[in-house]
C-alpha cells in the first residue's frame, strides 16, 4: 500500500480524511514547492496549483522543480508532473497565470477545504486573506521565510504575534485596515 507508513499515525480514517481533502496552493516557489510535493506524499486526494511562472536558473538553489531540464518549463506543469509521478490517482488541477484581486472570488469558489498562500504578491495576499475571512474558508499564509538560516525559527502563528518581518507588519496593517484581526500564518 503506498501510504502504508502514514498508517499508523494517521489511521484508516485519517487518511481518507485526506484523499477527500480538496487543497488550493498558490505559489510554487521556494515554499510552494516543498509544500505541493508534502501534500503529495502525505495522501492529499485534490491539489489545484497556482503559479504564473517558469522556471529560470536562479530558482536551482531552492526550487523543488527548479532542474536543468525543466529551465524555461510551467512551473504548474512541472508540479503536476512530479506530483502524479508520486501518486497517479491524485486529483491536479492548475491555473497557470499570475492571479489579480479579481480573480479570487471565482477561484474560491470551487469548493476547497483549506487554502495555502505561498505567494509574494501582497496585495494579491491581503485580498486573498480578505475572500477567505469572508467565506469562512480557512487559509494558512506564508510570510517572510528568505534569507533566513536558522529554520527552528519557523513558527506557526497568529499575525497578530509575527515580529521582525516587514511584510507581516504591512500585511497585518492592511487586514487591520479591512476589519480582519486574525490569521494564521507561517514566519520566521
Amino acid at each position: 500500500m503506498r501510504y502504508e507508513r502514514s498508517l499508523p499515525l494517521l489511521g484508516e480514517s485519517g487518511l481518507a480524511r485526506l484523499r477527500r481533502a480538496r487543497v488550493l496552493l498558490l505559489g510554487l516557489g521556494g515554499v510552494g514547492s516543498y509544500t505541493a510535493e508534502a501534500l503529495a506524499r502525505a495522501g492529499i486526494g485534490h491539489l489545484t496549483v497556482v503559479d504564473g511562472d517558469v522556471y529560470q536558473m536562479s530558482n536551482l538553489n531552492r526550487q523543488l522543480g527548479a532542474l536543468s531540464s525543466t529551465i524555461g518549463c510551467k512551473k504548474t506543469d512541472t508540479t503536476k508532473a512530479r506530483i502524479l509521478e508520486i501518486d497517479p490517482e491524485i486529483t491536479v488541477d492548475t491555473v497557470d497565470r499570475h492571479l489579480t484581486g479579481e480573480d479570487l472570488p471565482p477561484l474560491l469558489n470551487r469548493g476547497f477545504d483549506i487554502v495555502l498562500d505561498a505567494i509574494d504578491d501582497l496585495p494579491v495576499k491581503i485580498e486573498l486573506a480578505a475572500c477567505c475571512h469572508d467565506r469562512h474558508l480557512p487559509l494558512i499564509t506564508c510570510l517572510g521565510t528568505g534569507n533566513k538560516w536558522d529554520p527552528t525559527l519557523l513558527q506557526i502563528t497568529d499575525i497578530t504575534k509575527t515580529h521582525t518581518d516587514p511584510l507581516a507588519r504591512r500585511m497585518r496593517k492592511a487586514l487591520r485596515d479591512r476589519g480582519i484581526d486574525r490569521l494564521q500564518v507561517i514566519f520566521s
